[in-house]
């Protein structure tokens, strides 16, 4: 049997070569050394800990950081040169310094230290920087949003339900409506980053740190918001994995009905809005083709993003306490779900500045029995029980269609008073669409001045 590699830094114990499968199947250098910084960087306080307790001299000290300064310059360019035994970007980045400063000095940098609260650590402090640069894309996407809706105020539309016409609102409040939904999303992110932002290391492997590391020292210097008070829980907590993936997966949710919304409104049927060319592909068969496949990604990206969230939950679901090697398969979906979350925002962010609406297809949509309703809330004005009131307006309805009259403010008076004598000439003011989003002046309603509180309250949001 031979032995086995050098840079294994877990080589002693064994002294038969590995599977060369099971050396692919073990690695994750492949998409783990995307954390190389955060790496480094843990591995710069760490060592300067560890001078504290008088472990390693001032000068090792200076060597370690004047190699983990070189080896990052090596990342940033790309010309570090990965080996094989190089499982993980721990093993590469020790490797790489030992070569740089001589192994008798890189040999301490690990020192009371495990790749259970290293590698727990690497992914806090990457997923606490992604995170901070989505949400100011998201902040980016919602002031998008809020400055459209300013600007396109006095637009009219249908509003839906069941992808029937329902009542009349304006465009500035479907916007304001996907906009809240995202602006929660806000919340919640920052809720997650908090979260997220708490130091494992100085844990060890499990059991904490035989020299009674300064961990406090360690947070403060990493950045963290706080410690993880108990050994066992730091080195194998990955609720921020799925807290983060779930993050992920409920804003593609939301990013794809918004997408949905607007694939239906671009439709030649609808006509209420017109993409971009940036973001919109053709037919390779024909050529009046112009597709929405921005949007259809958009709201296909959800899928893949909660089968991230799912996959890992049944990765995780049974796993004993503390460290085991399922959780490796934590990276790939967090990653890939930061990066499916960040281009998606980037994406409808494009799509939401540049495209075109129609306002006056908007308008030609707007139906007299989208009013029913106001016509029902006339009679309450007097007096009648909505209940009734909803019965009669409904009749109203049925007459205007069995007279085939195009909508119910073509009904005479007299035909009026035949419904309910209740009825008066100023039952035709009823029939005006702007009036009627007018109305709607309470909190979250389609008034403009209701519309405008809300935008208000978003841009305190995003402040």
């Amino acid at each position: 049997m031979s032995a086995p590699t050098e840079t294994k830094l877990w080589g002693g114990r064994f002294t038969g070569a590995t599977d060369p499968l099971m050396e692919l199947y073990n690695a994750s250098l492949p998409y783990d050394k995307k954390m190389y910084a955060a790496d480094l960087e843990g591995t710069r306080v760490y060592t300067a800990a560890l001078e504290k307790l008088g472990l390693i001299t001032k000068h090792e000290l200076s060597e370690i950081h004047r190699g983990l300064k070189e080896i990052s310059k090596e990342w940033e360019s790309n010309s570090f040169v990965e080996k094989a035994g190089d499982e993980d970007i721990h093993t590469a980045n020790e490797r790489r310094l030992g070569e740089i400063i001589g192994k008798d000095i890189a040999g301490k940098v690990h020192t009371g230290r495990s790749r259970n609260d290293q590698v727990a650590t690497d992914m806090r402090l990457y997923v606490r920087d992604e995170l901070k640069i989505i949400r100011e894309q998201l902040v980016s996407l919602v002031g998008v949003m809020i400055k459209r809706a300013e600007k396109e105020m006095d637009v009219l539309m249908p509003g839906y339900t069941h992808l029937q016409r329902a009542q009349p609102i304006r465009w500035a409040h479907w916007l304001s409506s996907h906009a809240t939904f995202l602006a929660n999303d806000l919340q919640r992110l920052d809720q997650v980053i908090e979260r997220v932002n708490v130091s494992p290391l100085g844990c060890g492997a499990l059991a904490g740190h035989p020299f009674g590391i300064d961990r406090q020292f360690i947070g403060d210097n990493l950045g963290f918001g706080g410690l993880i008070g108990n050994s066992l829980t730091a080195v194998s907590d990955r609720d921020f994995v799925v807290e983060t993936m779930f993050w992920g997966s409920l804003l593609l949710n939301h990013l794809a009905k918004m997408s949905e919304d607007l694939i239906i409104y671009s439709t030649a049927e609808f006509g209420f809005i017109k993409l971009a060319d940036a973001y919109s592909t053709g037919s390779s068969l024909m050529p009046q083709k112009k597709n929405p496949d921005s949007l259809e990604l958009l709201r296909g990206k959800s899928g893949r993003a909660f089968g991230h969230l799912a996959g890992f939950m049944m990765s995780m679901k049974a796993t004993p306490s503390t460290y085991n090697k399922d959780l490796q398969e934590d990276k790939e979906p967090l990653f890939d779900n930061l990066v499916t979350a960040s281009h998606s925002i980037q994406i409808a962010t494009g799509v939401l500045s540049t495209l075109k609406i129609v306002p006056e297809k908007m308008q030609a949509a707007l139906t007299m029995d989208m009013l029913a309703t106001d016509l029902a809330d006339y009679l309450v004005r007097k007096g009648v029980p909505f209940r009734e009131t909803h019965h009669i307006s409904g009749e109203a309805v049925h007459q205007a269609e069995t007279n085939n009259l195009s909508g119910i403010d073509q009904l005479t008076l007299e035909q009026y008073k035949g419904i309910d004598k209740r009825f008066e000439q100023d039952v035709f003011k009823v029939f005006d669409f702007e009036a009627s989003v007018e109305r709607r002046t309470a909190v979250g309603g389609t008034a403009k001045s209701a519309v405008l509180a809300q935008l208000k309250n978003l841009e305190s949001q995003l402040a």
